[in-house]
């Protein structure tokens, strides 16, 4: 029985997804997107170029694959609208290559308009939402009021948008007014349906099997980061979805039993954008020239990025959720300036020592145990091969997936298509 992969990130983020998915998507037929909406950012770099993909698939720059973007996502058509003309400016076909399945969900004007308004009226107790409306609209699909893509096909889709709308409006009444142009945002959004309507709609649960079945390969790719899991993160700080390999069977329509290869993706330290906790999050100099080496800034919202060692009793946790079968190591070639490097290998917290994270990190008072190892202090610019890293660099991996219980398959060493050790 054909099985479908899933690769997605095992920390709180921003691990390096895009250019591990674009480097394997050359072995699949088909690449899925099952959950998340505007909010991810995948960057890939390639021909001197960078590119930022936050809706579509990541394996849209291979010719001839095809890439499918599952009922799990939240789909804001301006948005999408400009990935794609980026697309077409930048030379790429995607026409009959791109699929949208008619589950996923719609993110209209006053989502976002609520999104900005509730997080507005938090104040110190802001989750750090990247304000796409992406939180609303999940709401709105759980609730049973939302819009779907395939409802802009209906002959009533107007008036289905105008009673979600319209409830929308009778809840903002409860927040501050803030500054937001609805009207302009209502003009853009119905002009970018234009460019939906020119693509093709499927049924991706039937869709997804029936390629199975005559033995495609498919790989589903996730967005955000295992810690932020609307179950097991760091919940209230957390995305709106299922980012862990659950998601892919409700994400996309394809039973447990399917799931095949799950590659988990993680930095050779950790970061994490807006607010909650971090436990070895490391608020110094340290941090400063982790973001600085590592331009941890967001490719979407271009927030800094909190910075701070790889927290292993938090891989372990991610790891476990997800069934991971191999790992993916990103920006090591960040930790080259470091004389020393350190990671968490155990918390302390209720008077315990333990590698297993508390019920809520949020109100339990964590402090990481760190453990310390040589830096190499080299350039990693020229390594083609795992074996020719310097010994220090390879006697910090072999550590790691000594505790962690799993081979790293790959390592990354820079942002560059051709910079990736694979076993």
């Amino acid at each position: 029985m054909q099985k479908i992969d899933v690769i997605l990130g095992l920390q709180w983020g921003d691990e390096g997804k895009g250019k591990i998915v674009d480097y394997l998507a050359e072995q699949y037929d088909i690449v899925a997107r099952f959950q998340g909406g505007p909010n991810a950012g995948h960057t890939l770099k390639f021909d001197g170029k960078k590119y930022v993909l936050h809706t579509i698939p990541s394996g849209i720059f291979r010719s001839g694959l095809i890439n499918v973007i599952g009922n799990g996502v939240v789909l804001d058509p301006v948005v999408f609208q400009r990935e794609l003309q980026s697309l077409r400016e930048s030379g790429f076909e995607f026409e009959d290559r791109l699929l949208l399945s008619r589950k996923a969900h719609l993110i209209i004007p006053t989502h976002r308009l609520l999104d900005a308004a509730s997080e507005a009226a938090k104040g110190k107790a802001k989750i750090g939402s990247t304000l796409k409306g992406i939180g609303p609209t999940y709401m709105d699909k759980t609730g049973r009021n939302g819009l779907r893509l395939g409802d802009i096909l209906a002959p009533n889709f107007k008036d289905l948008y105008h009673a979600l709308k319209t409830k929308h409006l009778e809840l903002l009444k409860i927040y501050p007014a803030i500054e937001f142009d609805l009207d302009a945002a209502e003009k853009a959004w119905f002009e970018s349906l234009d460019s939906l309507r020119q693509l093709t709609f499927v049924d991706s649960e039937y869709y997804i099997n029936d390629a199975l079945n005559k033995g495609k390969k498919i790989l589903a790719e996730g967005a955000q980061g295992s810690m932020l899991d609307v179950d097991f993160g760091t919940y209230p700080f957390v995305t709106s979805s299922n980012t862990i390999t659950a998601g892919v069977c409700t994400g996309l329509g394809v039973a447990p039993q399917r799931i095949g290869r799950v590659i988990g993706i993680t930095k050779a330290y950790c970061t994490r954008v807006g607010g909650g906790p971090f436990p070895s999050e490391q608020d110094n100099n340290i941090g400063e020239r982790l973001r600085e080496e590592g331009q941890e800034f967001g490719s979407t919202t271009g927030r800094a990025r909190r910075c701070g060692w790889i927290d292993l009793p938090q891989l372990k946790y991610t790891i476990l959720l997800n069934g991971v079968t191999e790992l993916c190591m990103t920006k090591i070639d960040v930790l080259n300036i470091f004389e020393e490097i350190q990671a968490a290998t155990h918390y302390q917290y209720d008077g315990q020592t333990t590698d297993r994270l508390p019920f809520d990190m949020c109100q339990t008072d964590v402090h990481p145990i760190l453990k310390s190892f040589k830096g190499w202090h080299s350039s990693l610019a020229d390594v083609r091969k795992r074996a020719d890293l310097p010994q220090a660099a390879q006697q910090f991996i072999l550590e790691l997936e000594k505790e962690l219980g799993v081979p790293f398959s790959m390592i990354s060493t820079g942002p560059e298509r051709e910079k990736l050790l694979v076993d």
